[in-house]
């Protein structure tokens, strides 16, 4: 077989045949642009009080808290980067927004994203965001308000540094709102984080942390939304035989003849002498140094070798669950009745930040959303941070400083005012009565003469 060379007709021909399926991606990505739907976007702008409504939970108490619009100590840029943020402390913060219409993510993604950033370091208090019903009382909106999806940090302590990543049970189910059983590490620095939660119809779910995944699986087995499809054979159990030991006492290793346990670990040091202006009755009764035993050995340890007979740790076998049911088993990811976001929180320290809250049918396009905003003003915002850092830890060594002089300063003015220390005066009158009491003396020897 033989080849022709090829003609400006076959290009022709090749890009004919190409055409079609190249306009076919074009049109598909089209496709896939014009059905992506954005629920809720909102970036906080001077504008956004008109958007969100706060609750009257907690107002009559006088306890409840207020966010208002900042970009904070730290940004990239002041009007851009203008969150909102909590306070005063020790307060619960309430308030919601109406994302226009009542959805469900019925056979799509659901896209739930924020930033939060704990500028005030937070000790103790929440962070997350919750989707509600259109049902829900937003005028009272609090926490006993039904919700879908409680999503975000969590901070109490060392204890408790966790995302919350809760959904709504299904039907009249118990318990009402079942919590992820990953424990997932929430940031816990002072500056801005992005959260986000995908939820897909195939059951699974994502969670991301500054745009990267930190957790991932299915949503059945991350949840206890239904009995788990096996269970521990309850007709089995560790044979008695079972040798579970991976290192067992060498028994080689004899303890030794002259080994003796009961020789102390410290002695008196027999070359210690009593120094020779020692007085009992001032310095107290004097005792010997103690030094160490050269023949102390301490307890005898058997050595360990490792067991021959070794058999690993048992595991007790499963066996399916006869209780197991998974009518629902296809829909968990399903939510009919989606209509407002909130924030719903209780902090003892107030001053976190939130923006850019998303809602959105598209994992692609919040991945943008993120670059766009956080990705944005990160790099700025952690050279800010740290130049306002390096300024408070300096001015806190200048005080620091300061203090130390003053003390300084003080005590030398003290010492000035009481004058030198006198040394002790010379008792003359003692040596008077001495040579008198000696004059006396000679008289009684004249006396005796």
């Amino acid at each position: 077989v033989t080849s022709r060379p090829r003609t400006p007709n076959d290009r022709f021909v090749t890009m004919a045949r190409t055409l079609p399926a190249l306009l076919l991606c074009v049109l598909a990505a089209l496709v896939r642009v014009a059905s992506a739907e954005v629920y809720f976007e909102e970036r906080f702008d001077a504008a956004w009080a008109d958007r969100w409504l706060k609750s009257d939970w907690h107002v009559s108490d006088g306890t409840a808290g207020d966010f208002t619009r900042t970009a904070g100590k730290w940004y990239g840029d002041a009007e851009a980067d203008a969150g909102v943020q909590t306070g005063p402390d020790a307060r619960f913060y309430a308030m919601s927004a109406d994302m226009g219409k009542t959805f469900t993510n019925e056979n799509k993604p659901l896209v739930l994203q924020f930033s939060a950033k704990h500028e005030q370091k937070l000790d103790c208090g929440g962070g997350y965001v919750k989707l509600l019903p259109s049902t829900a009382d937003v005028k009272s909106f609090g926490g006993d308000t039904p919700y879908a999806i409680m999503f975000g940090p969590d901070i109490c302590g060392h204890a408790t540094r966790r995302v919350h990543v809760i959904l709504a049970n299904k039907g009249d189910a118990k318990p009402a709102n079942l919590l992820i059983k990953d424990d997932i590490r929430a940031e816990t620095d002072q500056l801005t984080h992005v959260y986000t939660l995908i939820v897909y119809p195939n059951n699974s779910y994502v969670v991301k942390i500054d745009n990267v995944e930190v957790s991932t699986g299915a949503i059945e087995d991350r949840w206890d939304f239904l009995p788990p499809k096996t269970i521990k054979d309850p007709a089995a159990s560790k044979p008695e035989d079972w040798d579970d030991r991976p290192v067992i006492p060498d028994p080689n290793d004899v303890k030794p003849e002259d080994w003796d346990e009961l020789n102390p670990e410290f002695i008196d040091d027999v070359d210690a002498k009593k120094p020779a202006d020692w007085d009992d009755e001032e310095d107290g009764e004097w005792h010997a140094p103690t030094t160490r035993n050269p023949d102390y050995n301490g307890p005898w340890t058997q050595k360990n070798i490792a067991n021959p007979d070794y058999q690993g740790q048992w595991e007790h076998p499963h066996i399916p669950n006869p209780d197991y049911d998974g009518t629902g088993a296809d829909a968990l990811y399903k939510f009919d009745d989606l209509r407002y976001v909130g924030f719903e929180l209780w902090q003892v320290k107030a001053g976190t930040i939130f923006d850019n809250v998303l809602v959105t049918d598209d994992p692609t396009y919040a991945e943008k959303f993120a670059d766009e905003t956080w990705g944005a003003m990160r790099d700025a915002e952690r050279a800010m941070f740290d130049a306002v850092e390096k300024a408070r830890a300096e001015k806190e060594a200048e005080e620091a400083r300061k203090v130390t002089d003053a003390d300084l300063e003080a005590d030398k003015r003290a010492q000035r005012a009481d004058g030198p220390i006198a040394p002790p005066e010379r008792d003359d009158d003692d040596d008077d009565d001495d040579d008198e009491d000696d004059d006396e003396d000679d008289d009684d020897d004249d006396d005796d003469d």
